[in-house]
This record gives structure tokens, sequence and C-alpha cells, in this order.
């Protein structure tokens, strides 16, 4: 039965058990409300928990565009990257079992574990998985799962062993998602559970959290459930009107520890009841149930790696931290002089934002089913402001966070136009008759790709992504243009290096977008002709 908690019987509860509970900004409903009308967002849903309970978990809009039904407290969404700290619960309540440490070499409990360095595969712990110091590039190997992969997650790890680094190991932060997979796996080999059975007996059971799901069937069996919605019929995506999107497309199941998870307003709210407990929550009539212990939700807050404090530019300038670190699967920063935990989390057409306010004993959620971040992040950064200042702020964060979205689409289509100028006239003339372009190709790591004649046509075709297939069309000299069937996949630049003998010998990729989200790591891909030519 859906649940959605009102502000005023909460209140009474509060006055009546002589229990001090701060109250969520009066007006939200409606600055909600108007934020997503004026941005055409389809549905949204906020979670919020005050001194160990919850206060709000309430349900916006419409599930799906062109549906009458409605957001409520129990509508899941894929809750994306946030589900990183999931993945690193699980690891806590193994170690609280004494069946590993956060210190142990990663080949101690998977001994067929390869990074490319074998010094860096002695060397990788299980807190390394956690915290994007591997030396791996940003995003490094995305597309073994971004868009839907049939690879299986032990396949994906085993991949791992030919994608080169791109700095030394534990000297900087890039962020992946490819090692959280490794966790996910490492979690079987340990458990004898996948990662997805694993974390939902021992992990989301024990938190309440009876609406979650780790398995997509599982989503999509759920009638109450979010669709993605995305704009990609402009010049770079987040341009044109807000259409439907695939949601079988958007992450394969290897990638799941990594941001697979789907969860509701009301079971956020429960696991925020677990993050400031510590490890512990009280339900509605005082049960308490331990999920880890506090040893370890100590573990999982601790900073372990620096990251670049971002200097926010204009009227975002406020919000930029002066402090900023990675924990076990959460980002933790300064905000208005309080110590934040945060993490957000996009699987394409949907968003999560997740904050933790420790010492004021608060945490809140939003959710949304649409890729416009400025909604969701403008109103998680109104939430902050009331909770975190003196009650007079009135910044209209929506619209600060939607002038910087705007200044991003620019830059990149300011960048698409000089990359247009540099373009040869007519887009000179292709080396090779279409037909010599055609053949099957091979990634170290991501595996086969094909390249078809077809009538005058080139095709590609990228074999373990089902879906990701197009049309190949000229750009210029030996460099072609992806046009996938699926238009929410982004463009390609695909370009052809040819030997002595003037065959192909080598197929480098590039974004074509100046801004394409990181998980299409095009730019990591170097194809080769493949043995079966």
């Amino acid at each position: 039965m859906s649940t959605s908690f009102r502000l005023g019987v909460l209140a009474a509860m509060a006055v009546a058990s002589g229990t001090a509970m701060a109250a969520p900004p009066a007006d939200l409903d409606a600055r909600v409300e108007a934020a997503m009308h004026a941005y055409e967002v389809p549905g949204l849903a906020i979670s919020i928990v005050e001194d160990g309970k919850p206060v709000l978990a309430r349900g916006y809009g419409v599930r799906k565009l062109g549906s009458a039904d409605k957001v409520d407290a129990d509508t899941i969404f894929p809750t994306g990257s946030t589900g990183k700290a999931i993945t690193s619960a699980a690891l806590a309540v193994l170690v609280d079992e004494g069946k590993l440490r956060w210190d142990d070499p990663v080949i101690d409990h998977m001994p067929w574990f390869r990074m490319y360095d074998p010094w860096v595969t002695r060397e990788m712990t299980v807190r390394d998985l956690l915290v994007h110091r591997s030396g791996l590039g940003l995003g490094a190997g995305d597309l073994m799962f971004v868009p839907a992969s049939s690879r299986s997650r032990a396949d994906t790890v085993r991949a791992l062993r030919y994608i080169k680094p791109a700095t030394s190991f534990r000297s900087g932060y890039a962020y992946d998602n490819v090692l959280y997979a490794v966790a996910g796996q490492l979690i079987e080999e340990v458990s004898g559970q996948s990662w997805e059975v694993f974390v939902r007996e021992r992990v989301l059971k024990p938190a309440g959290m009876a609406s979650s799901v780790t398995e997509q069937p599982a989503r999509f069996a759920n009638p109450n459930r979010a669709w993605p919605h995305g704009r990609i019929d402009g010049r770079v995506r987040g341009m044109g009107e807000q259409v439907v999107l695939d949601e079988r497309k958007t992450l394969g199941d290897n990638g799941a520890p990594a941001g697979g998870l789907s969860s509701s307003a009301n079971d956020l709210a429960h696991w925020i009841q677990v993050q400031l407990g510590h490890g512990t929550w009280t339900d509605a009539n005082g049960k308490q149930t331990k999920v880890f212990s506090e040893a370890q939700s100590r573990e999982m807050w601790t900073p372990v790696v620096l990251t670049p404090t971002a200097k926010y530019p204009g009227s975002l300038a406020a919000y930029s931290p002066k402090f900023s670190a990675y924990a076990l699967g959460w980002s933790v920063r300064d905000y208005r002089g309080a110590r934040l935990l945060e993490h957000g989390g996009a699987i394409f057409g949907v968003q999560t934002y997740i904050a933790l306010i420790p010492e004021r004993n608060i945490g809140f959620a939003v959710q949304m089913n649409a890729e416009d971040f400025y909604v969701m992040r403008g109103i998680a950064a109104e939430l902050l402001d009331h909770y975190l200042g003196d009650g007079g702020q009135d910044t209209d964060w929506v619209g600060v966070f939607n002038e910087f979205a705007k200044s991003r689409i620019d830059g990149g289509l300011a960048a698409l136009d000089a990359a247009e100028k540099t373009r040869a006239k007519g887009g000179g003339r292709a080396s090779l008759p279409l037909a010599q372009y055609a053949g099957h190709y091979q990634d170290a790591w991501y595996g086969p790709m094909d390249i078809a004649s077809d009538r005058g046509t080139l095709r590609i075709d990228f074999k373990q992504t089902p879906g990701m297939t197009g049309r190949l069309e000229h750009y210029q000299h030996d460099t072609f243009r992806t046009a996938w069937d699926d238009a929410s996949i982004e463009p390609a630049y695909v370009t052809f290096g040819l030997n002595a003998e003037g065959k192909v010998d080598r197929i480098t990729l590039k974004a074509v977008s100046p801004i394409a989200d990181f998980s299409y790591d095009y730019q990591d891909l170097l194809f080769t002709p493949s043995r079966q030519q």
C-alpha cells in the first residue's frame, strides 16, 4: 500500500512525543510543481529524514509522458550511481562477518582478477575498487555495459586486464564504474551469492526497502515504475522536445553494482535512516534493525581520495566547495560550513541525488525521470539552504543551475561550429571504395565490432551491445560519422587507419558531441582486423 507522510500529522506527533523536529519548507510542494511545469519534467519524488524519522516521502507528476499514472512514494526509479553506496554497504556486511577486510588485496579473494599492470593487480585492494584512484581514465570501460550489454559480469571483469591506465596507480582521482562491477563480482566470489541476491537479502530487506529491486526484469515487472525521458533531437543532447526513452537499453546487468538499483521515495527514506543511524534504523513500531556496524559506517564515510574542488562560474559560485573528497561510495564536501555526504546518479533518462548532513541528523533524496539535472540539483540545493541557512535564503537554485546547463550546451554548440570550420571542403575523398572498409574488427577490452557493406552503404554493429547498430556516413577523408538506428545513442566519428598496402589496419573513435556523457568512452577503443577476416 502506498504511504505518503503528511507534514501536519508528523508535526503533531513530534509535539505529542516532546521531540523537537524541524519541518521541510512549507512551500515545497508548490516550488517543486512550479519547477517541473517550467522545465517540462514529467515526474519527481522526494524523501526527507529528520532526527532519524521520515518526515516526507512524496511523488509529483507522472511516471510516463502520455500516461495519467501518477508518481507516488512507492514508484521505483533507477538510482544510478547513488547505488554505489549500496555495493559498499554489502561489502561492509562481509567485513563485519570477517569474510574480508577493506585493505585485503582483491586477488586474495578473486585469484583470476587482473589489471593491465601486474604490479597494480597485486596491490589493488577492496578499498581501491571503491574510490576511483586506480589509474584508469574517466569512465574507462563503460561501453561494456552502457548501453545495455549482452556480456556477463565475470566476462566484464576479465576484460579489465586489457584497459590501459591513464595515470599511475593511486596518483589521482578519475571516476569510474567498471571497478564497482569488480566489487559486485567480488561479493559473489566471497559470499557464493550474486550481487543481486546478496544485496537484496543482506542489505535491502534488513533496511526495510521492500519495493527496491536489483534486477532489471524485476523493475520491468513492477507497474509502478518511472520511465526514462530525454531531449535527443537537437545538435547536442539536452536540446529539443522531451521524449520517452527505451527503458531496456540504459544499463547492462553486468554493470548493476555501479548503478543498477531501482528504488522508491519510501525506500530511500529507509536507506537514509540506516545511513544516519550508522548502520541501524528504527521502524515506526520502534523495532531496531542493524544492517552493518557503526565501525563500518565510519569506514564508508571516511574520505580516502581528494577530488577537484569545482569552481562554479557566476551565480553558481556560492555552491562551490572549499573541500571535496571521495569515500567508499560517497562524495564528501563542505557546504555552508557543514560536512555534506552526497552522491548523484544518472541512468540515461532518470536521475537521483542523495544528501546527508550528519551533524544535523538530516538527509534527503530527490529522484526525477528526466535528464534535466538542473531541476533536481536546484531543488536539492534549496533544501540544503533550508536546513543549513538562517531561514532567509531565497536563491532560485533551479534557475541558477539552468543557466549553468544552458552555458554548457552553448559551449558544446560553439565547439561543434569550430570543428565544422576545420572540416575539409566537400569532406575530401575517402581513400578506398566503401566495400573495402567493411570487415570484422576486435577491440581488446570491448570485443567484436562489424562493419558491413550493403548496396553502397556501410553499417556498423557493436556486437555485444544489442541495438548499437547504424549507418556510417562519410564525414571527411577516412572519417565517417555514425547515424545510429537508436537516436538516443551518442554519435561518434569513426576513423579508419590504413597500412602501407592501403588496407584498414586500425579504427579509432571519438564522440561527436564535445559534451557527450563520459560513459561513451569511444576514445579508449582501438579496433583492429580480427582473425576471422
